[in-house]
């Protein structure tokens, strides 16, 4: 007999792009959820356009990043500039639980889509908005992207090293935080509507989200009035800390030892050579304090093995050790992702096979993985005005003619 998956029912019309809210949904989807994403031919979701590309594929449904954090969903496409089309977007909302979107403070309420316009349409809908600082405040109606909002943090004060200007990662960190926080109020929502019968608004700032992973920076300025700076890769905490190099191109392992007990079992593992006994680095203090020499030496017995050989020996003596993974290792080497089955093959009508991911964690009872491939664009627009609305041929026909659908 086939398992119910978790929230098979709940109805989710989803209208946010590029990464955080498609992540979401992308996991509300995966556990059984309907989730109908909302685009258009003048504002298709921007990971569409993200390289990488499917080998030959460079259109709208050839991007590994959009195929990744998509599965599951239909795709349909309104223009919600046209009053009919907002129209259709309140039939999908007359049979919704959850409206998201990830629109700039206002576009939604200049749509007439905003949550007091929403709940007549459907009085215990809940409505999650996601924005960079949130819906109010002086700084709510400034246009803005994670990367830079992780400078906002406070992020990229602290990454680099501290005689050269910050680092801006490729990728912006919050995006990854702010969807933990999302699924955690949706499901409160849920829950509290389940009990008193209200729906809900909720504002959910990203960059409230994050800034607390800097708590630790806060303490220090509140407590002691020192500000943070970079400290490359290391910690006050720990010596040895940092990446070293191993045999092979570009082949690394990171290593945290944060205790004389740690220690004495690196040492043993590196077979206790004459250096480790010096008074230089007899002590945690004193390692931090003779840090550059430390990590000269470390290099050079971690050269000596492949980053797998320095990982599994640290490892067995009770050791932090890791090995510096590329996309190829996590693919294709990797023994644990590979046990849980995290990623898994599906077959895209334009595409081909490829990989996407499961949820990060496992139910007991009710175990969920993508239901499908992501959509093509506009895929299922078709299947949802008539099958899902129950729109007839000739109101269809017309609105693809008006412009209001594509």
């Amino acid at each position: 007999m086939k398992k119910k998956r978790p929230l098979e029912g709940l109805k989710v019309v989803d209208f946010s792009w590029v990464f955080t809210g498609p992540m979401v949904t992308k996991y509300l989807g995966d556990h059984g959820a309907e989730i109908i994403k909302i685009e258009s031919a003048a504002r298709p979701d921007g990971t569409r356009l993200m390289t990488p590309f499917a080998p030959g594929a460079m259109g709208l449904n050839g991007s590994g990043v959009f195929a990744n954090y998509n599965s599951s969903k239909y795709s349909m496409n309104i223009n919600l500039r046209e009053a009919r089309g907002v129209e259709v977007v309140n039939r999908l909302v007359e049979r919704a639980d959850i409206v998201l979107e990830t629109f700039g403070p206002g576009v939604m309420g200049r749509l007439g889509l905003d949550y007091d316009s929403l709940k007549k349409v459907k009085p215990d809908v809940i409505m999650l908005s996601m924005s960079m600082v949130g819906q109010y405040g002086p700084h709510s109606g400034q246009p803005s992207f994670g990367q830079v909002l992780q400078a906002t943090n406070g992020f990229v004060h602290l990454l680099g090293w501290p005689d050269r200007a910050p680092s801006l990662p490729v990728a912006a960190y919050m995006d990854y935080i702010a969807p933990w926080y999302v699924i955690v109020a949706l499901m409160a929502a849920l829950d509290h509507r389940r009990r008193t019968g209200d729906g809900q608004y909720i504002d959910l700032a990203m960059l409230e989200a994050s800034v607390h992973f800097a708590s630790p920076v806060v303490m220090d300025y509140t407590v002691n009035g020192r500000v943070q700076n970079r400290m490359g890769n290391r910690n006050p905490g720990a010596a040895p800390h940092g990446v070293y190099p191993c045999k092979g191109e570009e082949r690394w392992c990171a290593i945290a030892v944060f205790s004389d007990g740690e220690w004495d079992a690196l040492c043993r593992v590196m077979g206790n050579p004459e250096w480790t006994t010096s008074p230089k680095f007899d002590t945690l203090l004193h390692r931090t304090q003779n840090i550059a020499e430390l990590d000269e030496m470390m290099g050079r017995w971690t050269r000596g093995f492949t980053a797998e050989e320095v990982m599994a020996k640290l490892q067995a003596a009770g050791v932090a050790a890791g090995v510096v993974q590329t996309g190829e290792d996590l693919v294709d080497n990797d023994p644990q992702l590979r046990h849980r089955d995290h990623f898994v093959e599906v077959e895209h009508a334009e595409m081909g096979k490829h990989l996407t991911e499961r949820p990060p964690y496992r139910l007991s009872k009710t175990p969920s993985q993508p239901q499908r491939p992501f959509p093509s664009f506009g895929e299922h627009t078709e299947y949802v005005c008539k099958d899902i609305l129950r729109m007839d041929d000739e109101e269809f026909a017309e609105l693809i003619g008006a412009g209001v659908l594509a």
